[in-house]
């Protein structure tokens, strides 16, 4: 399993890949948020309220998955992290 993790504006940002998934997961303050794709890459984005949770939206855009994700967080956007492996997710 890949795992990278990057901390950066009080939020720490995990990316992993599951035997299905590849999952980018935000936690700040005990606030929780995910985005996640099918392992291939091709899928639209699911925003879940984290890793485990029950999909909340899709979108085709990472901008728009992530606008999402700090939305549940409460940060703006570009507050947060992204690690290296995540930056391709979307469609």
């Amino acid at each position: 399993m890949t795992e990278t993790t990057l901390t950066e504006n009080g939020i720490e940002a995990r990316y992993f890949e599951t035997d299905t998934e590849r999952v980018l997961a935000f936690e700040r303050d005990g606030q929780r948020a995910a985005i996640a794709q099918n392992r291939e890459g091709y899928a639209m984005l699911k925003v879940r309220p984290g890793p485990e949770g029950d999909e909340l939206e899709r979108y085709y855009g990472f901008d728009m998955a992530l606008d999402h994700a700090a939305e549940l967080l409460g940060v703006r956007q570009n507050n947060l992290p992204v690690p290296g492996p995540a930056a391709d997710m979307g469609m």
